[in-house]
Formats: structure tokens, C-alpha cells, sequence
């Protein structure tokens, strides 16, 4: 990134491009990096490029940089329209940017406006594009305002905006471009605060000034101070690499009572504010808790009301799509019982979903609660829990999705057991109850259908079933109204706006002698993590700061449920009904054993799972795991889960799975990491299904423990006897799974007399392999159509067409490019010695390699090396074009035994030069698209023929 701002500044824009773009390869989750090369993208004027990195960093939060940035880009793009829309939204949050000037008066001109406006925070109205000598209109609520002390395009509004619910700016009668700015959004103070161990801290900022450092006052019982703020960088809430102003105070200075708040200048909150100092007695709930039993009374299921609770505040759609699945389940779940579903809106800014909500309550479906001012989750949970004596609750987050059979099923769980308080669901995104893996949720991925799927089939595995938890989770969360009688309501004034509620709540019913149930025949879908923005990490900490002084031993009792794990059973159950689900209708199950890697097995198992799914055979994926094996959906857009299994213990349930998918055929892709795993696991699938296995040989670990056949002098070892390579062992270390040699190829015989067939890619892998193992046939079919003809007509023609794709531009040299991870055996010194060899000789020679090395630093230190970084696969061939290179280079020094990057600079209609071994050598020979050198030729030699070569072939 340094060096692409050094590039920027001497205005060699494109060459900047290249390195940002190389940066975003090697670090492609980092959003300063992928905003920085929006920027570097706008500088070597690529709009629409632009544009798009831009709104990839956008989508996990706006910030005024940003969308400034897009505005830009889209006048670049040429995008007038959406550059007037971003403008106009630009305006209206942001306000005043002198840096926009000029590209609203082109937008004006090109969409055909009357003109622009834009408001600063402090009032100051500027405008632009209006005839001259002429001011806009001004109405404030409705009043229209004289402007004073105009001058030209500029004018100060009077103090009352900052209190106006409607600006609107006018010429003609015709509304200006930003002319209905948002003066809540325009002043607004953005900040969070949490406790630490020396006090409390936070952040804060101005989203239409951010450059601004606000006035913040703290507040206890010694009354109210002003805070000291300073500058710090906090990323993803202002922007990438934008400051936030961050402020701390320590305990000794706070009053040791009551509550300390956080308050702008207009007496406005931070979020976390007010943070309690003197909590209610502490009392602990792990490992012995002092609880009070419930005494055990029998309680008839449905012998109360239930009222399903849904607090409302944004997001639309998600909203209104929760309350459609809520009506859609209700008439099947709870017949003859009364239900009501009470909505609480608290005081949405979106005046549409306010309409919605009316709308419904006036049909009937809902029961409508509105609070006037925004009071947090834990407040509107309150508002209606009020008056629910009686009734069971069940308190539903609006970004769930509901299904049939939901309901029963979870007031079934809830009335089974006398000391059941309170009941949650399985769901994709609920920390603890999250199905199928507790440590990484998953986004809610095909709406209704998918959850009223795994709704039904949840109840299939565990229906009537029940769970001990510690905590219920309160995107789903019944109440029993006994319960609730006894606890009372939730304490917003410990938890403020939210998280942390629910669990408080459990708390105090475990002290009481309430237990808490995951209901795992329930499934309910969960978008989560939306509310809070940048602030959810800061409320989230001030929060279980506070459980953790209410409740010693909290986290502790959460991690011993994490550890004991006593829903794993419960998820197996539904995972292998769903697996069982995805092979109705198909003509089989495949199952294709692989390493844990990528690289070229992965790619041509990833091939052959899509060709079996063409034939309607389900592609399983199965890898090693720690004393077990992974199995995987191989399916394009397949959603089962993934499935482990220990070795032996899980042997059983995992051939019985594959019993009921119909298992038809075995393929063997790779054994490393495994073990002898795959060899008991091939001969128990014969055993008990009958079914053989095909073994596919992609590399050499069969006879090689080294699996390359590199030796210690860095090249190919020529394949010596046993003492040699026992040797080289020693010196080297194995990278397999057996450090002996002889035993490693007394085990691959065995394993290939047992396969149905043995299958390699080339003659050459089949001629080394004859060499050990002479009683074993091979099958040779290649991985790709080299046959020459029209593949060859059409990838040179490509190279007509280079398309822009980021890298540097031309230097006049001679480019070589090379494609792959270049790792010791892939060739990283012969590359770095050739780069050495051209800048001491100052050749006119430059390497581009499409992807990444072992080491790139020394590459790129010889300036005849430039380096894109990792890439994906659909990208590949658009890379090695934009290239422009003369050649294609393959330094692998170890025999391939097929290598797809020679394939991609076929593609992009190079011509290719690789040392003569393996199976790249036996395809240059046979197609004729390049030449093959000794392995032994010097650098010198080396860089001398490339730069003939590539003369001649251009």
C-alpha cells in the first residue's frame, strides 16, 4: 500500500493500481486495504472498478468517505443517474462536501436538474447550478424561511433547523438535488462506551463531520463534567483507517454509586450509557449456586394464553416477512388455543413500516403497541409484558423466520417438566443453539422454504425431546407464565438498549430453581447481528461486564455447556436426516476421498463431484479429520452440513449413512492425512455395501514420503534406490503420512491391487509408477482435452482482447509469466535466480507470476518481478491475458504429473516453456504450443533462450 501512494504521487496511476490491487489479493477481508484500492482504481480512471470495491466495503457500514468516494465513481462511470441518487442520499445525511462541487453541477447537467443544494452541520446552506443571482426556496416544517446574510450560493439558516422534522429546498416549485437533508442525521453524535478493569472508555464521532471532535460531558452523582477526547483509529466504524475520537475515565474518578452517563452536548446518550456503577447484590450461579427449588406441580399443557412478542424498530422487509411467516404458522401450530401476537413498534424512524404495522392492526392480525421515543429491546419487551399475567410469552426477534409446528412443539418442551422456565430453539445464527456448528453461524440461506425444511424435518429427529441449558437465547424465547409471575421483567435499567437481557432474566430464574430447555425439534431462522452497527461490540462488552458482576460464575457455566456439549447428539440427529433428504430422488451416492488441501486435487475433485451431480448421484466429500473423517456436500450449492466422524467408534453410523444414500461408487483421490484410515475404511465399505473403490494418483506420495521426488539438492532426485531416499529422509523429513519408504510402497501396492481400477492422468505417471509397482495396470485418462485444432486457433486469438484488469502497464521488456503457488519445488529459485540473473545483466526480461510464491519479497526486490498475489479461479485466465506477456513460463523442477497452470497460459494464448520432465514436457511435445529445456541449463542459459523465444514466437 506504501508503495502504490508513492507510485500515486509521482502520477504513474496505473502502475499504483497494480500494487493495490496485488495488496487486496494478499489481504482480501481488510476493508482499509479494498478502500484504498477504490481510490487507486478512481485515480487510473476506472469508475465502474471503483465503484465496486467501494460498495464491497459499504455493505458492512456506510461512512461519509465512502460514500463520497462512490459518488465520484459513478461520475467517472459515467452512471449519471445512480451518481445523482448517491449524491442526493450524499447530501441528505452527509450534508455540505466541498470536495463534490464540481461533481454535482455535472450531475445537474447531465440529468437535466434545476440545481443542487447541501446543508453543514452548522447551518450553512450552499447551493449551486441556479441561475445567477437567484437563491433557493426554503421551508422548514411546512414555514417558509427568509434567508439572511446571503451571499453568492451560500446562505445561514436560522437555529430552529436543528429542531425542523422537514427541510425541503426548492427553485421553481421543483425540489433541489439534496433538497430534503435530514437534520437528525446531520447532527447526530455516533459513540459507544463500555467498562474495563482501569474504567470506563469509548469512542465517538459525527458521521456529517467526522474530522470534528464533539463536546461530551460525563455525568454521576458528583454532577456533570466536560469529557477530554483524542484521536484514535478504530476501523469499520468511521470508515477504513478514519479516526474516531476516543475518551476514557477512570473508576477512582467516578462516583462509586448510582450511574455514570455519557452525553453529548444536547444531553444525548452514547449508547451504553448510562452504565449502572452500584449493582443489585451479587450471586453467584456456578458451580453450586444457592438455588430454591420449584416445588413439582403438574401443569396441563396450553393451560394458559400465549403471546408471541415481536419488537419492532428498521429493516422493512425482514420485518414484515417475519410477521407473514408468524401468520403463516400459527393456524397449524396451536389449534383451539388462543395466541395473539402482539407488535411493538418502538418508534421506527421508517414511516412505511409504520403504515404496515397500522395496516395489520387494522385487519386484525396484530396487537399494536407504539412507543413515542426510541427506548431499546429490553424497554419494548417490557411494554408488553406489562399485562401478560397468565400467559405464556414467546419473545421473537423481527429478523426470524417461522414455520409450521414451531409453536406446539416449543409449549410441548415447556409443559413436559415441572421446573421448565423458559424454552429456545435450534436455529443457524444463536450462539449456543446454533445448528450445525456452535462456532460458526451461518447466513440464513433460502428463506421460508429452507427453515419450514428444516422445521419439519427438526421435528422428525427430535421431536419431544428437551435439553438442559444454561441461558435461553432471546431471538426465540417462550417464557412459561409461572415463571414469568415469579422473575418479573426484564431490568433495561441495567442493559439499556439491548443484549444481555435474556440472560439476566435466565439467571434470576436458575437462583429461583427454573431450569432452561433447548427445544431441538424447533427450527427457527435467524438473520443476526444486524442491530447496533459499529456499536454492537462496545454494547455487547458493557453488557457481560454487568452479568458477570450480577452473576460470579456466568461465563464459567457457559463454557462448561459449551464443553460437555449435550446437544451435539440432538444436531447429529438432524444433520443426518437432512443428508438422508438430499438423496430422495437421486440415482446414488458417490463418495470421493481427498486431503484436507486445495491446489489440483481439490480442483479435479471439485470436477468430478459436478460431473456426478450432472448424472444425478450425490457427490460426498469425505477428508480427514483429527482421528476421524469430515464429510461434505460436493454439490454445487449443496447445503447439508458437514458431518464428523471419529474412526472407529462413528464407523457404523457412517456406513449406514452411506447404506441409505444408495453408495454406489468409491473414488480414492488422495490419502494424505489419513493415515491408514481410507484403507480400513475402502475394505469395511466393501465388506458391508459391496462397493470397490477406483484410485485416482495425482502426485507421487505413494512412493515418495517426500511426495514431490525433490531431493536435497532442490531438484528432481532421479528416483535412486531405497538407501538414498532413506537418506534423504533423514536429512529432509517426510511431508506424508509414513517417513518409511519401504513400508509406504509395500502399503501403496496393497492399495492399488485392491482398487477396481487404477487411474493417472498421463503415460509418463504411468511409466514411473510401473517402475515399483510392474503388476499393476494403469487406466490413463487425461485430465484435460489437449487435442490440437480449434482450442489452439481459439486461445491464440484471445490474446486480441486483453482486458484491463489492474496490472502494470507495459515497460517495454520482454514478459514472462508464470502461473500458480510458486513454492521450492514449483521453481521460486530458478525464478529468483533468473530475475537476478536479468537485473545484473540489466536484461530487457520481466517475470509476471499470476499468483503467489513462498517468498516474495526477494521477487520483487530485483524490479523484474512483479507479483499479483493469490487469485480466484474465474479470474485466472482474464489475469494472465491482462498480462500482455510475450511467454509462458512452468519452472516446476519436480515431474508433474499434470499441471492446469500450463493449461491457463494455453488459454490465454501463450505459448509456454517448461523444463523437459513430467507430464508438462509430454504435452508441450504433443501439442506443440512451446518448448522444453534441460533441467540442468544454467540461469544464464535459461533467460538467453526466453528472451529468443518469446522474439521469435511474437
Amino acid at each position: 500500500m506504501r508503495h502504490a501512494r508513492v507510485l500515486a504521487g509521482q502520477g504513474r496511476h496505473a502502475l499504483a493500481r497494480a500494487w493495490m490491487e496485488r495488496a487486496t489479493r494478499l489481504a482480501p477481508a481488510d476493508d482499509a486495504v479494498r478502500y484504498a484500492l477504490a481510490a487507486a482504481r478512481l485515480g487510473a480512471g476506472d469508475g465502474a472498478g471503483a465503484a465496486s470495491a467501494v460498495e464491497a466495503v459499504m455493505e458492512r457500514g456506510a461512512f461519509r468517505a465512502g460514500s463520497r468516494l462512490l459518488v465520484l465513481a459513478c461520475c467517472m462511470a459515467g452512471a449519471w443517474a445512480r451518481a445523482a441518487a448517491e449524491l442526493g442520499h450524499f447530501f441528505s445525511i452527509y450534508g455540505y462536501d466541498p470536495a463534490l462541487r464540481v461533481a454535482a453541477g455535472l450531475v445537474c447537467q447531465r440529468m437535466a436538474l434545476p440545481g443542487w443544494c447541501a446543508l453543514d452541520p452548522d447551518g450553512g446552506l450552499h447551493w449551486g447550478g441556479l441561475p445567477d443571482g437567484t437563491c433557493p426556496e426554503v421551508r422548514l416544517d411546512g414555514r417558509r424561511v427568509r434567508l439572511p446574510g446571503t451571499t453568492p450560493e451560500h446562505a445561514v439558516l436560522p437555529p430552529r433547523w436543528r429542531r425542523a422534522r422537514d427541510i425541503m429546498v426548492t427553485h421553481d416549485g421543483t425540489v433541489l438535488l439534496g433538497g430534503r437533508p435530514d437534520s437528525a442525521a446531520l447532527c447526530r453524535v455516533t459513540g459507544a462506551l463500555w467498562p474495563e478493569e482501569q474504567g470506563i472508555a469509548g469512542w465517538v464521532f459525527m458521521p456529517a463531520r467526522p474530522e470534528h471532535c464533539p463536546t461530551l460531558y460525563v455525568e454521576d452523582a458528583r454532577g456533570r463534567r466536560p469529557l477530554a477526547l483524542s484521536g484514535t483509529i478504530r476501523e469499520g466504524i468511521n470508515g477504513p483507517g478514519l479516526p474516531v475520537w476516543g475518551f476514557g475515565v477512570a473508576w477512582p474518578e467516578l462516583a462509586p454509586h448510582g450511574a455514570v452517563r455519557v452525553v453529548t452536548g444536547a444531553g444525548q446518550d452514547v449508547t451504553g450509557s448510562p452504565l449502572p456503577v452500584r449493582l443489585p447484590r451479587a450471586r453467584r450461579v456456578f458451580p453450586a449456586p444457592n438455588i430454591r427449588r420449584v416445588a413439582p406441580v403438574r401443569v396441563p399443557p396450553r393451560a394458559a394464553c400465549c403471546r408471541v412478542v415481536i419488537p419492532v424498530y428498521a429493516d422493512r422487509a425482514r420485518t414484515l416477512a417475519c410477521l407473514d411467516s408468524v401468520y403463516q404458522s400459527l393456524p397449524l401450530c396451536v389449534a383451539g388455543a388462543g395466541v395473539e401476537v402482539m407488535v411493538v413498534d418502538d418508534a421506527t424512524p421508517d414511516p412505511l413500516l409504520a403504515r404496515a404495522l397500522d395496516k395489520h392492526a387494522a385487519q386484525g392480525r396484530i396487537t399494536l403497541r407504539r412507543h413515542v421515543t426510541n427506548s431499546g429491546y429490553p424497554a419494548a419487551v417490557n411494554t408488553a409484558l406489562a399485562d401478560a399475567q397468565g400467559m405464556d410469552v414467546v419473545l421473537l426477534n423481527s429478523d426470524t423466520l417461522v414455520a409450521s409446528g414451531w409453536l406446539d412443539e416449543m409449549l410441548r418442551v415447556a409443559y413436559a417438566r415441572a421446573d421448565t422456565g423458559t424454552v429456545s430453539p435450534l436455529s443457524n445464527d444463536a450462539s449456543i443453539l446454533t445448528w450445525p456448528d456452535p462456532a460458526r453461524p451461518r447466513p440464513l440461506a433460502g428463506g421460508l422454504e429452507v427453515v419450514r425444511h428444516l422445521m419439519a424435518t427438526a421435528l422428525r429427529a427430535n421431536g419431544g425431546r428437551d435439553v438442559d441449558i444454561p441461558t435461553a437465547h432471546g431471538f426465540c424465547m417462550l417464557v412459561r407464565h409461572d415463571c414469568l409471575r415469579q422473575i418479573g421483567l426484564f431490568r433495561p435499567e441495567l442493559f439499556g438498549r439491548g443484549y444481555g437481557e435474556e440472560n439476566d432474566f435466565s439467571m434470576r430464574a436458575r437462583l429461583a430453581g427454573w431450569r432452561h430447555r433447548a427445544a431441538p425439534g424447533v427450527f427457527v431462522g435467524h438473520v443476526g447481528g444486524a442491530s447496533f452497527g459499529g456499536a454492537r461490540p462496545a454494547l455487547q462488552q458493557r453488557n457481560l461486564w454487568v452479568l458477570n458482576r450480577l452473576f460470579p460464575g456466568y461465563d464459567a457455566l457457559v463454557r462448561a455447556h459449551v464443553r460437555a456439549d449435550p446437544l451435539a447428539a440432538a444436531r447429529q440427529r438432524l444433520s443426518l436426516l437432512v443428508w438422508r433428504a438430499a438423496g430422495v430422488g437421486l440415482r446414488g451416492a458417490v463418495l470421493l476421498l481427498t486431503h484436507a488441501g486445495a491446489g489440483g486435487v481439490g480442483r479435479v475433485v471439485a470436477r468430478r463431484a459436478r460431473m456426478w451431480q450432472a448424472g444425478r448421484l450425490l457427490p460426498v466429500v469425505l477428508t480427514p479429520a483429527p482421528g476421524g473423517f469430515v464429510l461434505d456436500d460436493g454439490r454445487e450449492g449443496g447445503d447439508c452440513p458437514p458431518l464428523t466422524f471419529e474412526w472407529p467408534r462413528h464407523a457404523p453410523v457412517l456406513v449406514a449413512l452411506l447404506r441409505a444414500l444408495g453408495l454406489a461408487r468409491i473414488e480414492v483421490h488422495h490419502h494424505l492425512g489419513h493415515g491408514g484410515r481410507v484403507r480400513e475404511l475402502c475394505t469395511l465399505l466393501g465388506r458391508e455395501l459391496g462397493v470397490r473403490y477406483d484410485r485416482h494418483v495425482h502426485d507421487y506420495a505413494g512412493i515418495c514420503p517426500r511426495i514431490t521426488l525433490v531431493g536435497p539438492a532442490g531438484r528432481y532426485c532421479g528416483e535412486p534406490d531405497v538407501a538414498e531416499c532413506r537418506a534423504c529422509i533423514r536429512t529432509l523429513g517426510a511431508l506424508g503420512d509414513e517417513a518409511d519408504v519401504e513400508r509406504l510402497r509395500r502399503d501403496t501396492a496393497r492399495d492399488l491391487a485392491g482398487a477396481r481400477r487404477v487411474i493417472v492422468p498421463c503415460a509418463d505417471v504411468a511409466r514411473r509408477l510401473g517402475r515399483y509397482f510392474p503388476a499393476i495396470g494403469c487406466n490413463i485418462r487425461p485430465l484435460e482435452d489437449d487435442r490440437p485444432g480449434q482450442d489452439l486457433a481459439r486461445f491464440s486469438a484471445a490474446r486480441s482482447d486483453l482486458p484491463a484488469s489492474g496490472l502494470p502497464p507495459p515497460t517495454g521488456r520482454c514478459r514472462v509469466v508464470v502461473v500458480g503457488a510458486i513454492g521450492p519445488e514449483k521453481g521460486h529459485g530458478v525464478l529468483l535466480a533468473a530475475a537476478r540473473d536479468a537485473m545484473a545483466r540489466d536484461l530487457p526480461l520481466e517475470f509476471m507470476v499470476v499468483g503467489h510464491t513462498c517468498d516474495d519479497a526477494p521477487l520483487l526486490e530485483t524490479g523484474h518481478v512483479f507479483i499479483t498475489g493469490p487469485y480466484e479461479a474465474e479470474d485466472a485466465v482474464g489475469l494472465v491475458r491482462g498480462c500482455a506477456g510475450q511467454v509462458g513460463f512452468v519452472p516446476s523442477l519436480c515431474p508433474e504429473t499434470w499441471c492446469f497452470t500450463l493449461t491457463l497460459l494455453w488459454q490465454a494464448g501463450l505459448r509456454s516453456v517448461a523444463f523437459d520432465l513430467g507430464a508438462p514436457a509430454a504435452r508441450i511435445r504433443a501439442t506443440g504450443r512451446g518448448a522444453c529445456v534441460p533441467p540442468g541449463l544454467s540461469v544464464h542459459q535459461l533467460n538467453t533462450f526466453l528472451l529468443s523465444y518469446a522474439r521469435v514466437r511474437s
